[in-house]
């Protein structure tokens, strides 16, 4: 087996070459804090990106930052946090949930994950923050895309096509991401005691109404004790983060207290308290037990998800949250998957994408791990994956049914 550490872009473009010539697949990483999402990896060379690493541009005026892709995110949220600035979309951490350390992600895996957090619902995910990128394709041939400043582009963005594509179709060496000025403060409001419809009805209210809700979460009894470090007691808690300028959040805040005054009983977290508190509801703590017991990750009509996490309780035990009003719905099941009746009941109740977010081994090579695409979709992302790696060098397996291997690991 060879660990390729390349240092450099140019290394990075030669290690891809030297696989392309031996017809011999990579599997590709940063620091392997995602690693064993998505089917297992048929490579037997890596190609190490931990050593890619530095911020190569930050102009906190033009609110642009560059930086190789193995730079660890846990440095750039510093960096723009002393300068008030911030990954808007703030990026999940998948390292608590999948047995890993926190904070070891890297900013190219930002990309390749296309993640998000609980801002999603205002502002998006990574894909709508990058800018640029540089990277080397399975044809072995450097490529960039995008650049420094927010309108760049003509006729398709291939910067965004990157995202979600989970190392499949490129390499990525320097990505280029806009970044927005920090809220100066926020506020949550928790209503205790509602059961999932409830929760599902206050949710929608609130963001239906003015008070510009950044994020709306739903952590049912017993689940709500799990975060933040168990200051939210054992009772559900329905949240509601409020972020601006003080007097504007106090405002807000108001307007909802009066708007669902008669939900229920209700508490404000503010500041420190309510970061930490979102900031354990993004990395999905309430399932980080250290096991390998199954979890979904399901995006769904957030006027549905309720139902479907009833109906499949009918079915089989089920643990779950929600997130982005309910859109984002984290099932944790028993030592069985269960991806035939998740994935019907999904369809059933509104349509939506259930990924397999872990289980251990021999299931994630069972199971279709992302959500199966429709054969038209399929064949597109076939024609995509044969354009950008026609011999299925880079991560091949991991994405099977989506960027569909091709050549030597067909």
């Amino acid at each position: 087996m060879t660990i390729f550490t390349p240092t450099t872009a140019a290394e990075v473009q030669s290690a891809v070459e030297w696989a392309l010539s031996h017809e011999t697949p990579l599997e590709i990483v940063g620091h392997g804090s995602k690693q064993t999402i998505g089917h297992p990896v048929q490579a037997a060379h890596t190609l190490d990106l931990s050593a890619l690493i530095g911020v190569t541009l930050y102009e906190p005026e033009e609110l642009v930052l560059s930086a190789k892709a193995g730079t660890p995110l846990a440095e750039i949220e510093a960096m723009l946090s002393e300068r008030g600035q911030q990954l808007a979309f703030e990026p999940m951490d998948y390292g608590p949930l999948l047995g890993g350390p926190v904070g070891r992600g890297t900013i190219g895996g930002v990309l390749a994950a296309n993640l998000s957090g609980p801002r999603r619902l205002k502002a998006g995910a990574a894909r709508d923050h990058i800018l640029g990128i540089n990277a080397v394709s399975g044809r072995g041939e450097t490529f960039k895309s995008g650049g420094r400043v927010v309108k760049n582009v003509t006729g398709y963005d291939l910067s965004k096509g990157m995202a979600g594509s989970w190392g499949t179709l490129s390499v990525l060496t320097d990505v280029t991401f806009k970044v927005l000025p920090a809220a100066e403060t926020e506020t949550t409001l928790a209503i205790r005691g509602l059961f999932d419809e409830g929760a599902a009805a206050a949710m929608s209210i609130a963001l239906g109404c003015s008070a510009e809700v950044s994020s709306a979460a739903h952590l049912p009894m017993m689940l709500a004790q799990t975060v933040a470090d168990g200051a939210l007691s054992s009772e559900s808690a329905t949240l509601l983060r409020v972020e601006g300028f003080a007097p504007s959040v106090a405002y807000r805040i108001g307007h909802l207290r009066q708007l669902l005054g008669k939900a229920g009983p209700m508490e404000e977290i503010e500041g420190d308290a309510s970061r930490r508190l979102w900031r354990d509801i993004r990395d999905c703590v309430p399932f980080a037990d250290g096991t390998e017991q199954p979890v979904w990750r399901i995006s769904m009509p957030p006027s549905q998800a309720h139902h479907m996490v009833m109906a499949l309780r009918m079915e089989t035990a089920a643990d779950a949250f929600y997130d982005w009003q309910g859109g984002l719905v984290w099932l944790r099941l028993p030592d069985d998957p269960e991806g035939a009746l998740v994935r019907h009941l999904v369809r059933k109740l509104g349509g939506g994408h259930a990924t397999l977010v872990r289980a251990g081994p021999a299931w994630r090579a069972a199971l279709p791990v992302f959500e199966p695409q429709p054969p038209a979709l399929a064949a597109l992302s076939a024609r995509l994956k044969q354009e950008f790696d026609p011999k299925g060098i880079l991560n091949p397996g991991r994405m099977v049914g989506h960027f569909a291997d091709t050549g030597a690991t067909a």
